[in-house]
């Protein structure tokens, strides 16, 4: 600990993206990022490692690692999961999830009512929930088929932000006012708030027993060719 302040390893890997902070409070003090598919499991321990000597400190000074819960890239979420099980697991030391849509939504810029953080899936599917100004969630994690009308209950009193890389297939069908798009993917620096405040709370997750969030339901509906 730095003046009381935990050192926690924030690791994203939800999407093609991959991307690693430290932070100490909720001040990021380093980072890493890279977007290039399929390179998490080659590339999340060296991101690891490079952002711990950015800030000159190792794996032993950390107090907790948080990580993306999902819902996101089945094989992302299981690099990323699985490395912060090992470090919590060998250090002994807390385990944070936290939902990329929820990291997704801290790390929308600007002034609106509502932010609405979008993770692609497939077709014109994506995973998605509703967020405040507040960045608390209001309605339930949920997969959407975006048409036109997609949204039009909240677009007509409400400045939306639509945040994420699901973002831009709504983008191309959406005109309507009130509407605004940013198709940035998922950050680890942008868990730095959430995290601090799950450890302040203690709000830990069960390291032997914890497992990211697929949205299973949805992904099993999906035809076995679509997948081969």
């Amino acid at each position: 600990m730095n003046n009381n302040l935990p050192y926690i390893l924030l690791i994203e890997t939800s999407t093609e993206a991959c991307s690693v902070a430290i932070s100490l409070g909720d001040k990021v003090i380093s980072q890493e990022y890279i977007k290039e598919p399929k390179a998490h499991a080659s590339m999340l321990a060296p991101l690891i490692e490079t952002t711990l000597k950015r800030c000159n400190i190792e794996v032993k000074d950390l107090d907790a690692v948080a990580v993306s819960e999902g819902p996101g890239s089945y094989t992302g979420l299981r690099v990323g999961v699985s490395t912060a099980k090992g470090i919590c697991f060998g250090k002994n030391i807390p385990l944070i999830g936290i939902s990329t849509l929820t990291t997704l939504a801290y790390q929308s810029e600007g002034q609106y009512d509502l932010i609405v953080p979008m993770i692609d899936a497939r077709r014109m599917e994506v995973f998605t929930a509703t967020y405040n100004s507040d960045y608390q969630r209001i309605n339930e994690i949920r997969p959407e088929i975006l048409d036109e009308n997609s949204f039009s209950d909240i677009l007509s009193s409400n400045r939306v932000l639509f945040i994420g890389d699901g973002v831009e297939k709504f983008k191309n069908i959406c005109n309507k006012e009130n509407s605004y798009f940013d198709t940035s993917s998922p950050k680890a620096s942008a868990m730095a708030t959430p995290a601090f405040e799950m450890w302040t709370k203690k709000e830990f997750k069960d390291v032997a027993y914890f497992e990211p969030f697929y949205l299973k339901d949805f992904v099993a509906g999906i035809s076995k060719k679509s997948i081969l």
